[in-house]
């Protein structure tokens, strides 16, 4: 029987619109996706004529969502895109217009149940001051709480120069940032099933994405950045304490930022990682007001009893209270505090 916690707060859930609008622009080849009908209470995500995903209603559908957050002891869900929806490989207009109509519709969500969902948007990352204008209108006009953005934009790591206006707009208008891995790195290293994409490479993408936004001094120019890095931030752990190490030892790492154990501890973490003592081990690097629970709901590899998973650490209440939501209420930030939970 999962543990509940009427209070409980799911950073990591994501959602699939139950369609699609028509494509909107020239290119008769570029990859937009629409929905096709599958087997009972599922639909089919499809991309260039091909099923990506088959996916349930829950990913669309508000009220089957709150029956399973009753079941699992969740109070209230996070939302952001299925993380291949950001699509950087469109035309900057077609990707902007694909965000709009996900913001759109998890907007839709949230107002259709405020007392279960928070949400966080998408922008079109390919085009940096398309990606900000859509920003604003998600925080502003929509009212979401921050977006989801993916690990790379093309093969660019989010800590590239080139993002440094978007991640400026982001601290300056109090945006919580959720990374995603997204078209890892890797693939042709990985011996085995497509699965392995999902279970292998993007722990490792997350990891090297993470360390660029200190190695590239984003996070040393925006303090006040609040960025949550999905899945326990997959390696990430590991090559912070490598880079810590690296840093004392090496004048040039010195000479480009500061310690960067110090900038590991201002990310926010998931508890995305399915053992015990990993999870443990997280809490010890990064201290126990980063972590936040994460399930990857409402997808096959997700965390089957996430709020479980912080009981089983057998904390005391004012330690389990943080893991539970108050950690995910001040990543969320200033649009989300007032409401009444």
């Amino acid at each position: 029987m999962p543990h509940s916690h009427c209070r409980a707060i799911d950073v990591h859930t994501h959602v699939v619109p139950e369609n699609f609008p028509a494509y909107p622009g020239v290119d008769a080849a570029a990859p937009w996706p629409s929905m096709a009908p599958a087997h009972a209470c599922h639909r089919s995500v499809m991309i260039a004529g091909s099923v990506f995903r088959t996916v349930p209603q829950q990913s669309w559908d508000a009220p089957s969502r709150s029956i399973d957050m009753d079941s699992l002891g969740i109070g209230r869900q996070v939302l952001s895109p299925m993380p291949e929806l950001l699509s950087y490989w469109l035309a900057p207009r077609d990707g902007a217009a694909l965000a709009r109509h996900l913001n759109q519709d998890i907007a839709r969500m949230v107002a259709q149940q405020p007392e279960r969902f928070f949400g966080l948007g998408a922008v079109p990352l390919q085009d940096v001051g398309l990606a900000i204008a859509e920003l604003d209108h998600a925080l502003h006009t929509l009212g979401l709480a921050g977006v989801e953005i993916g690990t790379n934009v093309n093969g660019v790591p989010i800590g590239a120069p080139q993002l440094e206006p978007f991640f400026a707009a982001a601290e300056a208008w109090d945006a919580a940032i959720f990374v995603h891995p997204l078209r890892p790195c890797g693939m042709d290293r990985l011996v085995g099933p497509p699965a392995l994409e999902q279970v292998l490479a993007f722990p490792c993408e997350t990891g090297l994405a993470a360390a660029s936004l200190i190695t590239g001094g984003t996070l040393a120019r925006h303090p006040r950045l609040r960025i949550a890095l999905s899945h326990g931030g997959g390696s990430f752990a590991a090559l912070a304490a490598r880079l810590q190490h690296a840093w004392s030892i090496f004048p040039a790492l010195r000479d480009t930022m500061g310690p960067p154990m110090e900038s590991a501890r201002s990310f926010y973490y998931d508890s995305l990682v399915y053992d015990r003592r990993l999870l443990e081990n997280q809490l010890a690097l990064f201290g126990p007001t980063q972590t936040m629970i994460g399930s990857d709901y409402p997808f096959v590899i997700r965390d089957m009893d996430p709020a479980g998973r912080i009981a089983e650490l057998g904390l005391d209440a004012e330690t389990t209270a943080l893991l539970t939501h108050e950690n995910a209420m001040r990543w969320l930030g200033p649009r989300v505090t007032d409401r009444q939970f």
